[in-house]
């Protein structure tokens, strides 16, 4: 069973983030069953918790070639398979869903997880799910500026009296069940937008930098902006929480990660990118160039990545890597070995040295 989280944060937070994404294997052909990769999705979150890492998280797709399309239901079955490891979403579209029915979802989570639920909201680069529940796209930005703050308010109150434009009124309503945290947290994912930066450094949100391919200094604008918005705002942006979110790898050695991940990940940018079946080609040579020390994706020995996961800290003061491993339909043997590496052999040396940094600069 699972029980309460207790004791201090870890001083740099590592996590594991898969789409559940079903693929057909670039060498069989094979096509795993919905099933399958749910089940083994589990088996991850299993391992992952085992091997010390702080975080699982699920992304929202409304495809068939996914099985995210209700994460809080793939997080709660994680959450009977793990004791420690915190559980959130990577993204919930919050612009194509109700807030309320949301909260209510995650706050169940956290109650079956002794407290371990977080909320990564996003507007959603994948947008099958706007037409499906019934949201014009011409709406996509105040969508989201309303239903998160609706979010916020049922965090922060209950009852709530509440009235917007994208959904009926709320006239004293009870929203239950209430989280088990004091304060459930609620991030924020950006892609690099300014003005999604902005507004979320104003709101004083911890924030979720997605890159998925380009230099590591992709974000460089998005992060100042953040900040400087929020100390505009009256937030001290030293408290501020800021998280990567990106794809990657981890081998026993540095040309075996690489090709390991390089067919599934081409694979998975051809058949599961935004556009099904429409993606873009990944010859081999740009794949290399990602994986360089000053390209964005984090894959290699365990001594690279940590290298990689030091250089982002150092780039942007993060104190959250989420690392999507297994894009594109890639083995569960492979993805397993990858998260035990993650856990046992990068993670305690990542979070010693970011510890060590910060008590030096203290």
């Amino acid at each position: 069973m699972s029980t309460t989280v207790t004791g201090e944060r870890s001083p740099f937070e590592i996590g594991f983030m898969t789409f559940a994404e079903i693929t057909a294997d670039p060498e069989t052909g094979a096509l795993p069953s919905a099933h399958q990769r749910a089940r083994e999705t589990i088996e991850q979150a299993r391992l992952a918790d085992e091997v010390g890492l702080d975080l699982f998280a699920v992304g929202e797709h409304h495809r068939t070639d996914f099985v995210g399309s209700a994460p809080a239901v793939v997080l709660a079955a994680a959450a009977q398979a793990t004791a420690n490891i915190r559980l959130t979403s990577a993204v919930t579209v919050l612009s194509s869903d109700d807030p309320v029915r949301v909260w209510e979802q995650f706050a169940t989570l956290d109650q079956i997880s002794g407290g371990r639920a977080e909320i990564i909201a996003g507007r959603g680069s994948y947008t099958e799910s706007f037409p499906l529940f019934g949201y014009d796209l011409a709406d996509y930005a105040d969508l989201f500026r309303e239903k998160l703050d609706l979010l916020l308010r049922i965090r922060a109150q209950n009852p709530i009296t509440w009235n917007g434009r994208f959904r009926p009124e709320l006239d004293a309503a009870d929203v239950g069940p209430r989280a088990m945290q004091e304060e459930l947290p609620i991030w924020v994912g950006v892609g690099g937008t300014p003005a999604s930066a902005i507004s979320t450094g104003r709101l004083g949100l911890p924030m979720a930098m997605a890159l998925l391919l380009g230099p590591i200094t992709s974000h460089q604008q998005t992060i100042d902006l953040y900040r400087e918005a929020a100390r505009q705002a009256g937030h001290d942006p030293a408290t501020l929480r800021t998280s990567i979110n990106l794809h990657g790898y981890v081998g026993r050695t540095s040309q075996g990660a690489r090709d390991t991940m390089y067919p599934y990940f081409a694979q998975g940018m051809m058949d599961n990118n935004h556009q099904r079946g429409r993606g873009f080609a990944m010859p081999r040579v740009a794949f290399e160039a990602q994986t360089s020390p000053n390209a964005g994706l984090v894959v290699g020995s365990p001594q690279e990545v940590i290298e990689k996961l030091l250089a982002y800290h150092e780039l942007y003061g993060l104190d959250r890597a989420l690392i999507q491993i297994g894009f594109g339909g890639m083995p569960q043997k492979d993805v397993l070995e990858a998260i035990e590496l993650l856990g046992t052999e990068v993670a305690p040396v990542v979070r010693r040295e970011v510890g060590s940094r910060k008590e030096r600069v203290a």
